[in-house]
């Protein structure tokens, strides 16, 4: 059974540091590609972080400088590291998941979710 489960969240002044983890289970951990997405109620789920395959990151223009995505190979643990904090942070992150394509050298669409954790920024 795949599973993604998020954790870390919480509540922080603005300029203060969270750490969000995603426990994965159920999927061949390096034959995948893993992100961290967030949305506010009203807006549409935005790309934040993801990392490819081979362990590649690309990030959000708004989190550039800001936020490290990491990864632990022996316990399939995705991390955020998110320093800086703003209020406009504010907002459920998910854990997510694609398969990597070996042919074509990329990541597929992101079509496992975990259930979010909350990040709330105040100012």
């Amino acid at each position: 059974q795949v599973q993604l489960v998020e954790s870390g969240g919480g509540s922080v002044q603005s300029g203060g540091s969270l750490r969000l983890s995603c426990q994965a289970s159920g999927i061949p951990y390096n034959l995948y590609c893993m992100g961290w997405f967030r949305q506010v109620p009203g807006k549409e789920r935005e790309e934040v972080a993801t990392r490819d395959s081979p362990g590649n990151p690309k990030y959000a223009e708004f989190v550039q400088g800001r936020f490290t995505i990491s990864k632990d190979g022996v316990t399939n643990t995705l991390y955020l590291q998110m320093n800086t904090l703003r209020p406009e942070d504010t907002a459920m992150y998910y854990c997510a998941a694609a398969p990597w394509s070996i042919s074509r050298r990329s990541c597929e669409s992101y079509n496992l979710w975990g259930r979010g954790a909350q990040v709330t920024v105040s100012s």
